[in-house]
């Protein structure tokens, strides 16, 4: 048994013979149950520890190493809170949640962001095909720009949600996601390190203190790390090393967190050059409500939209700004209550591209929210194809020709629906 299980077991044996008086008192504060505390801290540390002996007999990590990293490692019960679901009389609502995001503060940082990277932006457009305004919108909405990072330490955050999770329905798939990140973040905690995979048992090479400064380093209360928020699995597989310095770090550096977003949507089937989504004739509000089923799934051509009247032809054709008709899409449905409180949809046919997004964020709402984040620093939301008019080409401008991001003396309003 190690140093940590064996205080806490001693810590529930004074609590269950400790002797308080038995005459009756009023306390001021609610009484805490220390004896049912200390069960719940030696459950934790018990599964914790399973957890640890599982990475170590997979990677060959020395035991001793990783139980050393989390010796200190706590419960979190207001993480547990942040995870709820929200109550039954919620209402999601689009128009909130866009007014939050795409709002004057986070585009003028935005374009001061641009204007810092410009040229790298530029280049990381060039190799992934993902445009300068999307990765711009992404990290944007994310963290401001590495304003809000969160403040959790991160080995804490993926304890609780791997072992304590709230009772919801999907508590067991929940708990299994976030136990998979937490073996995550030690292999890649050790490996940042100097560690190797595997280990065979040795420590040669590791420096301790910098295993033992990743697995603190703060997260958001999901366990997301850094200015473009990916979760531990995401930067062990997607995360570059955009300045060259031999080392990833999403927190402090601007170059990798851009490279690392590039990176991500490329990987996730970015399609250079191609629209995200298009709005939905107003008269086809209905055939739209009858194909909304909520899955992100590229189900329906591009043509079966425009015979059903739910697209125009424009929009399948490729050489007017919009897809091939035989490109696949979805219908995007995006909820709101109106003034008098009554439900209202806004719909939307998503393409490839609105589906790489959701894989970097599962939401609507955040998917529609990076578009038009992008489309208000520039972006234009439309098929990028020479296009041939008597035998010549058409000047049109390619994805990495970008004009310079306009200084924000003239404070531009965001584009509001």
């Amino acid at each position: 048994m190690n140093l940590r299980a064996s205080c806490l077991l001693l810590a529930l044996t004074l609590a269950g013979c400790s002797s308080a008086p038995t005459q009756p008192t009023k306390p001021e504060q609610p009484i805490v149950n220390q004896a049912d505390d200390a069960v719940s801290e030696v459950r934790f540390s018990q599964n914790i520890n399973e957890l640890l002996n599982q990475v170590s007999q997979t990677q060959e990590i020395p035991l001793q190493s990783l139980e050393l990293g989390f010796l200190d490692a706590k419960t979190i019960p207001s993480i547990r809170k942040l995870v709820l679901p929200p109550s039954g009389t919620f209402k999601k609502n689009w128009l909130a949640y866009r007014k939050r995001f795409i709002e004057p503060v986070r585009l003028k940082a935005g374009k001061a962001f641009w204007e810092e990277n410009q040229a790298f932006l530029s280049q990381v457009e060039q190799d992934s095909g993902v445009p300068v305004e999307i990765i711009v919108a992404i990290i944007g909405i994310e963290t401001i720009y590495g304003r809000q990072t969160g403040n959790f330490r991160v080995k804490d955050v993926l304890s609780t949600l791997a072992f304590s999770y709230p009772e919801t329905p999907n508590k067991p798939a929940r708990e299994q996601l976030f136990k998979d990140q937490l073996k995550e973040l030690i292999l890649l905690c050790w490996t940042e390190a100097g560690g190797k995979l595997p280990a065979k048992n040795s420590i040669q090479g590791v420096n301790s203190a910098r295993f033992s400064a990743c697995l603190n380093q703060n997260s958001s209360y999901a366990g997301a790390i850094g200015l473009p928020q990916f979760m531990p699995s995401s930067i062990r597989s997607f995360a570059v090393d955009g300045d060259g310095d031999g080392k990833i770090d999403l927190k402090q550096s601007p170059k990798d967190a851009i490279a690392s977003v590039g990176n991500f949507m490329k990987m996730h089937g970015w399609q250079s050059g191609m629209p995200i989504s298009f709005p939905i004739q107003s008269i086809s509000i209905a055939a739209a409500k009858e194909l909304a089923d909520g899955q992100p799934q590229l189900k329906y051509t591009v043509q079966e939209l425009i015979e059903k009247g739910i697209l125009t032809k424009q929009q399948g054709d490729l050489q007017s700004g919009g897809v091939e008709p035989s490109s696949k899409a979805f219908i995007v449905d995006l909820p709101y209550p109106d003034k008098d409180g009554s439900d209202q949809v806004q719909y939307f046919v998503g393409l490839n591209n609105f589906l790489t997004i959701v894989q970097y964020n599962r939401s609507y709402f955040y998917a529609q929210s990076v578009a038009e984040f992008a489309e208000a620093l520039g972006y234009k939301n439309q098929s990028v194809v020479p296009v041939e008019n008597t035998g010549k080409a058409k000047d049109t401008k390619s994805t990495s020709e970008k004009l310079k991001p306009k200084k924000s003396s003239a404070k531009k309003k965001p584009k509001v629906n």
